[in-house]
């Protein structure tokens, strides 16, 4: 027979065992039905004499991948997830959580209430609440250490990694992994345990205590992985609570840990970046848009940029032809494809065997007219524009009609590059970031003539290489290197009136940055920046402070990491060390300026950069080359290392309140008004109480 309890969750008894099946496409999350139906159906089963045990599965592709986003923000609705859980784990029957797909979050706690877990092969199982700003609150934290243990636990609740069916079979967390069908082994193994004693007592019992000074000696890691997050370091109190109090104490511990941070604003910042990932994709007057048919990608260039764009594709299922200006550059791009596969090899990524399928998809080629078949071409050479118009007319020469031609370029005028062609229509921009292969984040930039189906082609190709693409107009340096340099410049500013480098470095590492502004000059290399304003330089506007700094650097041949000094010294084996002659340049600069020098705090250093970015930020969306705050957020978090628990600059901004942060600007527009000019847009929504949320949309 089939009975449905509610709307998504079922029950069918086949041969005394109940199979309970949450049903809330598309991935099974826990919404208030999905609760209270648990609850039902585990009262259903304790009042029929006919079921014996029960099974819990997830319909479709996952067993229940967590909280329903739509009701994040909002009032919680009764019953609790803790109460739902508390059901299953009373019922005097052994219940049994059957794991395909994913069992996360309240998900994976759903299973650890169960009295035993079986998952299939493909499985994986984790608690990623960390990722929101939050810990497990429903039961996770004191429930995971007295199953797998109090170090296992920790490190799955503090980074929110995913274990896989083995990985978890060995460390206990599932009692088996399906040989077969799961439903079928889910029932065979319920079967088995029908009038056996429930383990329940064991979950409530204080777990081996681990080694002395265990949480002493993780915190100081964990934090240092954090980087300002706060949840981690309260995932490991909570850890510890299960270790030190009594179950139910720790329980009720953990739900007053777990509500303080819900209403937090690194939670508050976490939740608009989940939603904005989501939400990018989808830009407005681009809904009817078709992409075109891509089936094989031509990549001009295999320097660095090329050759990861190329081990991009690859990786996503394209046959890739990789063309070059001679047969000795093409050797070098196919060494650095070859590197670049390598890297994963080494990792354990890839097989050899992997390895030498992907290399079978890549051809070379000194021809461009071998590139005719290809549906889209990226092109991946030196940042000239002369250079990138010549060889886009070569390109339009030989593609076919209806092929997609991108650029790679950083900063350059893509309707420039597109007026080369006689098909401006078909031209794009796919501002890939380095490495190509695995940062997450593609500008696509949008010329004044590009088609909506070549954009919706961008958006496409983007999902299937893994990419979090986001929609920009054109002007210098796009969404994210448009912001940069607007960083980058108070960054000089500010060490030419009295910071040092490696000071401002240390505050925005400080502010959660992976790596601070100088230091990155050098990993890239300071002859690129110096290139772009030498580029610039005729048509800078005289009333902008110019600082000359990095270029004496550059002058004397110290251009980053590549030539052992830039910013900092690299010798072999050691940690870079502030360059002492930077200083002594940096001190002389300042003197032949009259600068007095002064000091900038730790504070002074991050608000400063924080709120230069804003002030862009806002500028971008006013002028249209970010549709939204969202875009502009995406783009810093994806592929400039801002912080993604502070949610981007323009969530910063509303979480700051847009009047203060329009007051700050007012006040730092006293010393340099030009810098400073507020944007208009952040007036008006200051002025009519508005955030930048508001822009986003639904």
């Amino acid at each position: 027979m089939t009975e449905t309890v509610e709307a998504a969750v079922g029950i069918e008894v086949k041969d005394g065992i109940a199979v309970i099946t949450v049903d809330n496409p598309p991935v099974n999350a826990i919404s208030q039905a999905i609760r209270q139906g648990l609850i039902d159906a585990m009262n259903e089963i304790a009042g029929n004499e006919d079921i014996k045990a029960a099974i819990i599965i997830g319909a479709g592709r996952v067993f229940i991948a967590g909280a329903d986003v739509r009701e994040f923000g909002k009032p919680p609705l009764p019953p609790t997830l803790p109460e739902a859980i508390t059901a299953i784990e009373a019922s005097e029957k052994p219940v049994v959580a059957a794991i395909h797909g994913v069992a996360l979050g309240g998900g994976l706690e759903i299973a650890l209430g169960c009295h035993y877990r079986i998952a299939d092969g493909g499985a994986k199982l984790g608690l990623p609440e960390v990722n929101l700003g939050l810990i497990p609150g429903a039961g996770g934290t004191q429930r995971l250490p007295r199953v797998i243990g109090i170090e296992k636990a920790l490190d799955l609740i503090s980074t929110g990694r995913q274990a896989g069916a083995k990985e978890a079979a060995e460390i206990g967390l599932v009692d088996a992994v399906a040989d077969g069908e799961l439903e079928a082994a889910a029932l065979d193994f319920a079967r088995a345990r029908v009038g056996q004693e429930l383990p329940i007592g064991s979950a409530r019992e204080t777990p081996t205590p681990p080694a002395d000074n265990f949480f002493e000696n993780a915190k100081p890691a964990i934090a240092k992985r954090a980087r300002g997050q706060i949840s981690p370091l309260r995932a490991l109190e909570a850890v510890e609570i299960a270790a030190t109090l009594p179950y139910a104490e720790g329980v009720k511990r953990e739900r007053e840990i777990f509500v303080e941070l819900r209403g937090s604003d690194q939670a508050l910042a976490l939740r608009h970046a989940f939603f904005a990932e989501r939400a990018v994709a989808k830009v407005p007057g681009l809904e009817d848009a078709k992409p075109r048919e891509v089936a094989a990608i031509a990549v001009i260039g295999g320097g660095t940029m090329g050759a990861g764009i190329a081990v991009a594709c690859l990786r996503a299922g394209f046959p890739v032809i990789m063309a070059e200006a001679n047969d000795e550059a093409l050797e070098r791009g196919l060494a650095n494809v070859t590197a670049n596969l390598d890297g994963y090899v080494s990792r354990g990524r890839m097989t050899e065997d992997a390895k030498a399928e992907l290399l079978l998809r890549l051809t070379t080629t000194v021809d461009y007219g071998e590139l005719a078949a290809a549906d889209l071409v990226i092109e991946a050479v030196f940042e000239d524009l002369a250079v990138k118009k010549e060889v886009f007319g070569k390109l339009d020469a030989v593609m076919k009609p209806g092929a997609v031609i991108a650029t790679n370029t950083s900063y350059l005028d893509i309707n420039e590059i597109a007026a080369a062609t006689s098909r401006p229509g078909d031209v794009i921009g796919l501002h890939f970031f380095s490495p190509a292969h695995i940062m997450r984040l593609l500008e696509i930039v949008r010329a004044d003539k590009t088609a909506p189906d070549v954009i919706a082609t961008g958006f496409a190709v983007g999902r299937k290489l893994g990419k979090v693409g986001v929609l920009s107009g054109v002007c210098d340096g796009f969404i994210g290197n448009r912001i940069l340099a607007k960083f980058r410049k108070q960054a000089d500013y500010m060490v030419e009136d009295g910071a040092l480098p490696w000071e401002v470095d240390a505050a925005m590492e400080a502010f959660g940055m992976a790596m601070g502004p100088f230091k990155v000059m050098d990993l890239s290399g300071l002859d690129i920046s110096w290139a772009m304003r030498k580029r610039q330089a005729p048509d800078r506007d005289p009333k902008e402070r110019y600082v000359g700094i990095a270029d004496r650097i550059c002058e004397a041949g110290w251009l980053g990491r590549k030539t052992g000094r830039g910013w900092y010294i690299y010798e072999k084996g050691a940690q870079p060390a502030p360059n002492p002659d930077v200083e002594k340049i940096i001190i002389e600069e300042s003197a032949s300026k009259g600068i007095k020098r002064g000091i900038f705090t730790v504070e002074d250093i991050q608000n400063r950069i924080l709120h230069a970015m804003i002030n862009e930020g806002a500028k971008i969306v006013d002028e249209g080359i970010a549709k939204r705050p969202l875009d502009v957020d995406m783009v810093e978090i994806m592929g400039y290392g801002f912080p993604r628990w502070r949610g981007g600059p323009m969530c910063a901004a509303d979480i700051i309140g847009l009047d203060k942060v329009l007051s700050a600007i007012n006040e730092y527009a006293e010393e340099d008004d030009f810098y400073w000019a507020p944007s208009p847009l952040l007036e008006r929504l200051a002025a009519e109480g508005k955030s930048f949320s508001d822009l986003n949309g639904a």
